[in-house]
């Protein structure tokens, strides 16, 4: 749940002429996780580990002037070890394979010529949706365990590292390219039941130019599974979510600006949620640092949907031991974020993430106000391997035993890992 790898299923080559690609693909992911305090009831700390190896072929067909076919078959083998995750969405016995992308597609190369190159895009099947900056549909997480609701809910384990993204079936018609408006519509069934195997549509309509893109997203939901649904997800049938959003430099080098507004029609009620960023990298400075401030605001009922790790570390899942165990899940909260981020040499990333949580209300029930740091590097140490040690220090203003959730007091919960992130 909490690491979705930047640098993707990697392929290597099996055929290649003028109009045939067909490639193998391979990544392998395992980590080493240590939680000194947890959260799930249980006392003392959690010490685990996940693995998961994704393999399968992709490749595209030219058409013969009437575009591109393109597809992708993939499996996924995950497990994990140990004494599960620190919030018990594990218990380390999970071992699965299943399919995970499973799709083709069609481009229109220059077919269309008012739509510009590859200006009418669709695709259908079993694979990953992903709208804007991945704040309200990133990809079909979490990947949950036996851990809860007796083992019902359990997708094969690897919890943190995230083993499967795509949603079930899907249906994705992308016009106008990348330039310029764009748009899409789109419709998409998950079967994870731990997001009640939600079924909804969702459109999207985009400007792009050298300052930045500026997109309106509109989503209805049109089902889920009572079986499987919690309060919250019972209301997605019939719900409504529009945004408004904008990214990019605005036309300032080295800078970087991004925001979203979105509101939730319910049957409840309305809930809104937004955020603001905005980043600038000293390019002339040594190690070429990077500094970023964002702040989001979620507000008490609202439902983070299909939310994910969309750029890397602290999006959208923010803070490597809230996020991920400890809570608030993207609800209820206002977060401060500052980063900052330095490349000492091309193969070396060092960052440090700081977080600050402020519940917003229903504290009665629940007291998640917080803060964490955590520092972490990615270290390229061959084609075929990236290193990425991390260690988070969370401090809770609440303990179990006042009103927040972390067992065995309010002191500070040293959590590390160790990634190897292996593409083939």
């Amino acid at each position: 749940m909490g690491l979705s790898t930047a640098t993707g299923t990697q392929a290597y080559e099996l055929y290649a002429d003028d109009d045939t690609h067909l490639n193998a693909d391979m990544q392998a992911v395992f980590g080493w996780m240590n939680s000194r305090k947890n959260y799930d009831g249980t006392p003392g700390g959690s010490s685990w580990r996940e693995g998961f190896i994704k393999y399968g072929v992709s490749g595209d067909q030219g058409l013969g002037g009437a575009g591109t076919l393109r597809g992708a078959f993939n499996l996924v083998s995950s497990a994990t070890w140990g004494d599960g995750d620190a919030a018990g969405n594990t218990d380390g016995s999970e071992r699965t394979t299943k399919i995970e992308d499973a799709w083709l597609g069609w481009r229109s190369a220059d077919l269309v010529p008012a739509l510009g190159q590859d200006g009418v895009d669709f695709s259908f099947g079993r694979q990953v949706v992903k709208l804007g900056r991945g704040f309200l549909i990133n990809d079909d997480g979490p990947n949950l365990g036996k851990g809860p609701a007796g083992g019902d809910l359990n997708r094969g384990g690897a919890y943190y590292i995230a083993a499967r993204h795509a949603f079930d079936r899907t249906a994705v018609l992308r016009l106008g390219g990348q330039d310029g408006l764009h748009g899409s519509v789109l419709w998409l069934k998950s079967d994870n039941r731990a997001q009640a195997e939600t079924e909804l549509a969702a459109g999207t309509l985009d400007y792009s130019g050298a300052a930045g893109t500026l997109g309106l997203t509109w989503i209805h939901g049109l089902d889920v599974n009572p079986r499987w649904a919690s309060p919250l997800q019972s209301q997605r049938k019939d719900l409504d979510v529009y945004s408004l959003r904008g990214e990019g430099s605005a036309g300032i080098d080295n800078a970087s600006f991004a925001f979203e507004y979105a509101w939730q029609d319910k049957p409840q009620g309305s809930e809104q949620a937004w955020y603001g960023e905005a980043g600038y990298t000293f390019a002339d400075a040594p190690w070429a640092p990077t500094l970023t401030y964002r702040y989001t605001r979620y507000s008490t009922g609202w439902d983070s949907l299909f939310t994910g790790l969309s750029t890397g570390y602290g999006t959208w899942f923010q803070g490597e031991v809230a996020a991920n165990y400890a809570g608030p899940f993207n609800s209820n909260t206002g977060i401060h974020h500052l980063g900052l981020k330095v490349k000492p040499r091309e193969d070396l990333t060092l960052c440090a993430l700081y977080f600050d949580f402020s519940t917003l209300g229903r504290r009665s029930q629940l007291n998640l106000d917080a803060r964490e740091l955590d520092l972490y590097a990615e270290w390229a140490v061959s084609e075929h391997l990236i290193v990425s040690p991390l260690v988070g220090l969370y401090q809770p203003r609440k303990s179990a035993e006042n009103g927040g959730n972390q067992v065995g007091g309010n002191g500070t919960n040293v959590y590390s890992q160790l990634l190897l992130i292996m593409p083939f």
